[in-house]
């Protein structure tokens, strides 16, 4: 009987570390992108992300701030005296009683929602090119939703009698909420996304307030970042149970991706005006705030990356992906305004053709059209690969992007406002140098609370930055020739 022929040896799908060509390690693969530029150490990682904390900052800074502070002190001055004047110093009419304010509203709500998304779901998702823009979105989200929750206070001509809106027992008789009205589900979203927003930030930056504490020299920093770290010590247990803190936290953050603007919507929608009772306004009104959001944060760390030195940690390996997600937030926009016009003509309502025509052809044509080429056909450049990788391109779009997102909430408020069911009604809408002072402030505001948050504030993740580049060695470690 003939002896068994022993079984061939598999071949390896990669050849052993003493085998591989020469440079072949240090060349990274294509469809791995790296994160981080170049091999950074631990303790240069911290000293590049926390320099901007101490000494003096430059000039570019202190030009942006200076400007951002002239914004915010327009709209404080237009602010107090529509205070204490009155809603008269607006636009509005016996018709449009909605206009800049609401428009404002909705457009900085949308700015937030970047940063729930990339906090929560990405990392519910393990998403590595997260870590390096976290922090900033953010921080965005918690001044996008500052500023918007400034407009409904405003828009009642009496904000000091805000609380009115809390449900709580009181002696003021019959005046109770109407839980029915989406303006008080507003209330309700706005302060749970602000103070859901506000954990996740102050937590994510607890292991970097410890980094900081060890460096800091001065008595009141050392003091300050001590009291911030609430006692990390950096321990298995503590890491452990950070890290499931983070896992919960994202959980419970999640659905407010999807339910805040979507309440938002119901201010609309839940209404019998035409062009707004509509059922897709909640996924629109979704799709739309994420892409808006993306569009902010590109605009904001394209800057800052430059300004600050971070190039090595925002790559364009971050900008990519967050410009394929534009891609595809910008094209559901773009269907649910296709979406929106089919509808109108397939439903056979006289009103509802009507309010769309008047919106494509009417007197605030000049929107309409200002609207889909910023938020249709721009965002279709983003194809090219060669479009997501030029910084100067992807700043222009992202820019491009936040101005058609603030012209369609204009466009859907003024344009159903303006021509309602009865002739008699209808009225121009033209908005006052008081309300445009008031969006200036806004933008101020915004503009001055991230140069703040950038000065003072580590804007970059240090600790999950140095665990990528930390798991990244290790890989290279055990890639490398045995006694190289």
């Amino acid at each position: 009987m003939r002896p068994r022929r022993a079984l061939r040896r598999p071949i390896p799908l990669r050849a052993p570390p003493g085998e591989r060509q020469k440079g072949s390690e240090s060349r990274p693969s294509p469809l791995r992108p790296e994160w981080v530029d170049g091999q950074p150490t631990l303790a240069q990682i911290t000293d590049e992300v926390a320099r901007p904390l101490s000494g003096v900052p430059g000039a570019g800074w202190f030009a942006c701030f200076a400007a951002s502070g002239l914004a915010f002190l327009i709209g404080a001055t237009c602010v107090s005296y529509q205070i204490a004047t009155g809603i008269g110093t607006w636009g509005l009419n016996k018709s449009v009683g909605w206009a800049f304010d609401i428009t404002n509203f909705v457009f900085w709500i949308g700015i937030g929602h970047a940063g729930t998304l990339i906090s929560a779901i990405l990392l519910l998702f393990r998403q590595k090119w997260r870590t390096s823009i976290n922090r900033s979105a953010e921080a965005m989200t918690i001044f996008a939703v500052m500023c918007a929750a400034l407009f409904p206070l405003i828009h009642m001509g009496r904000p000091w009698l805000a609380f009115w809106m809390m449900p709580f027992p009181n002696t003021r008789g019959p005046l109770w909420v109407n839980f029915r009205s989406p303006l008080v589900w507003d209330v309700f979203a706005i302060n749970t996304y602000l103070t859901i927003s506000l954990v996740f930030w102050y937590l994510g930056m607890i292991p970097d307030f410890a980094a900081l504490r060890d460096r800091a020299i001065g008595k009141v920093k050392k003091l300050a970042y001590r009291l911030a770290s609430l006692g990390w010590n950096g321990s298995h247990r503590t890491w452990h149970r950070y890290e499931m803190a983070c896992l919960i936290l994202a959980g419970l953050a999640t659905p407010l991706v999807l339910s805040v603007h979507s309440i938002v919507s119901m201010d609309f929608a839940t209404s019998v005006l035409s062009g707004w009772h509509t059922t897709i306004f909640p996924p629109y009104f979704v799709a739309g705030a994420v892409y808006s959001g993306f569009g902010m944060v590109l605009t904001l760390l394209i800057i800052t990356r430059r300004v600050m030195n971070l190039e090595r940690y925002i790559t364009l390996h971050h900008l990519d992906r967050m410009a394929k997600i534009m891609l595809l937030t910008g094209s559901i926009v773009a269907f649910a305004y296709a979406t929106e016009f089919f509808t109108a003509w397939y439903s056979g309502n006289p009103y509802e053709r009507a309010t769309f025509l008047n919106r494509a052809f009417g007197p605030y044509a000049w929107a309409f059209w200002t609207m889909v080429a910023c938020n249709v056909f721009m965002p279709q450049l983003l194809w090219r690969q060669r479009v997501r990788r030029s910084v100067p391109l992807l700043f222009a779009i992202s820019i491009l992007v936040n101005v058609g997102m603030w012209f369609e909430r204009f466009v859907i408020i003024v344009t159903s406002l303006h021509r309602g069911y009865l002739p008699s009604s209808w009225v121009m809408y033209k908005p006052t140098v008081i309300e445009v002072g008031t969006l200036i402030g806004s933008f101020g505001l915004f503009f001055t609370c991230f140069l703040l948050f950038i000065r003072f504030l580590p804007m970059i993740a240090m600790w999950e930055i140095r665990g990528l580049v930390g798991a990244k060695a290790a890989v290279r470690a055990e890639e490398e020739p045995a006694g190289a």
